[in-house]
């Protein structure tokens, strides 16, 4: 068991002593994991544009860096592997070290490996469960134990969590039943954290967006998903890795695109600012999903 007693007294204690900046979100602490690229880069900009301390965690720290280089002031890089415990664990002390508090978490960073049951192999399923699954279990466990220790100290101070899903959390995806099972997971999690943690002003809701097909988990040349769909033989047909490219982009939404991580940014906003919301899971897709 790792003693986070001493962070949560440091947290309390700078409840009302943010760095602040003016925005939507000025005097706000954020963590987002993942946030060296793609999603998660994208929301940590655009948090940062309305006044929140920043706070980039990935596994890759020298493009964490790039990233906290090009923000400037407010914004500070955080090496993280959501998959280990105690590096879980030392990513929120780091972040309460550094700003003094935690006030939105962003859980972000994700993992996927498709393939049909006979050839998807049980390291990659475990790998894809670890990351996309357990890893949101392990930040909400170290993060919320900052967040109720600023709500005790504070009867005004409300919080968030926000998982940065998928609609495979929300409609199963053929062929990509890893990934899809542990997005599923993920929005039972949220709902479940989301009545645990509501008596500590703390809402926990989850944004579900569509494809975002010219970012790194789609169109990396070699563990992407236009890739690793090809191979797996997901879409009928395709006889390269353009063919199911221009598959998605034809069908991405009915809006005619895949999802930008402005619109997923704004989704995030969303959940921040509306104080009557808890345990949702909301799709952006461009209409690609409905809910029912």
């Amino acid at each position: 068991m790792i003693d986070m007693r001493a962070w949560e007294e440091i947290a309390a204690k700078n409840i009302r002593n943010r760095p602040s900046a003016p925005g939507r979100l000025q005097g706000k602490i954020a963590v987002i994991t993942g946030a060296a690229q793609g999603f998660g880069k994208g929301i940590a900009e655009e948090m940062h544009k309305e006044g929140a301390c920043v706070v980039i965690a990935d596994i890759n720290e020298p493009l964490a860096q790039q990233v906290v280089a090009a923000l400037g002031e407010r914004a500070a890089a955080v090496q993280v592997n959501v998959a280990e415990e105690e590096s879980v664990a030392r990513m929120v002390q780091k972040s309460v070290e550094i700003f003094g508090g935690i006030d939105i978490f962003i859980n972000n960073a994700g993992i996927v490996r498709s393939g049909p049951l006979e050839t998807l192999e049980k390291d990659d399923f475990d790998l894809v469960t670890n990351v996309n699954y357990t890893a949101y279990f392990l930040c909400v466990k170290y993060v919320s134990a900052i967040m109720k220790a600023q709500s005790a100290a504070d009867p005004q101070w409300t919080g968030d969590i926000i998982a940065i899903n998928s609609k495979s959390g929300l409609v199963g995806s053929n062929k990509n039943f890893a990934y899809t099972g542990s997005k599923f997971g993920g929005v039972g999690l949220t709902q479940s954290f989301a009545l645990e943690l509501l008596p500590y002003h703390i809402k926990v809701n989850a944004v579900c967006p569509g494809n975002y097909l010219e970012g790194p988990l789609w169109s990396d040349p070699e563990n992407g998903l236009f890739v690793q769909y090809f191979k797996a033989g997901k879409i009928p047909g395709a006889k390269s890795v353009e063919d199911v490219k221009r598959h998605y982009e034809n069908t991405s939404s009915p809006m005619k695109r895949g999802v930008l991580p402005i619109d997923v940014a704004r989704a995030v906003f969303y959940c921040v600012e509306q104080q009557y919301e808890t345990g949702q899971a909301i799709p952006v897709t461009g209409g690609q999903i409905m809910l029912n």
